[in-house]
């Protein structure tokens, strides 16, 4: 950095961008309560301009109202991730299809699908402490 410029004066390049998290959803709203529950870590940590949570079915907001939202609270850029453990059908055909038809409809942003969270290597280390707290308590 130039010694007369502060940080103030440079501009940010990084596109507004919104996480758009995406579970199944289901009619019973204990179901649904661990996306509500990570939407609210991931607003604390500040990391994105918005996070919203959203259902594939049988709870609201659907993806498309979620991704509606994101574009409605100034986002130019959209991440679309599955709370999903698997790229199965639902994140392959789907979320793919889900994502094609956000841009369409808001073709000023860029919409991006992540991968599912099953192959990520801190899972292994999740599903080991699970294992250990187990460990502990007894049935």
């Amino acid at each position: 950095m130039h010694p007369l410029e502060s940080p103030r004066t440079i501009p940010i390049t990084r596109p507004k961008t919104a996480l758009l998290l995406i579970a199944h959803g289901s009619r019973q709203a204990e179901a649904n309560a661990d996306l509500l529950h990570l939407t609210e870590q991931l607003r604390a940590q500040g990391v994105y301009s918005h996070v919203q949570p959203s259902f594939m079915e049988l709870a609201k907001p659907t993806i498309e109202e979620g991704g509606d939202l994101c574009v409605l609270r100034g986002a130019e850029q959209v991440i679309l991730l599955p709370y999903f453990l698997s790229s199965g059908i639902h994140v392959q055909r789907d979320l793919a299809e889900a994502c094609r038809h956000l841009a369409e409809r808001h073709a000023s942003v860029r919409f991006r699908l992540a991968q599912p969270l099953g192959r990520h290597p801190l899972l292994a280390e999740i599903v080991l402490e699970r294992a250990r707290e187990a460990e502990r308590d007894l049935c």
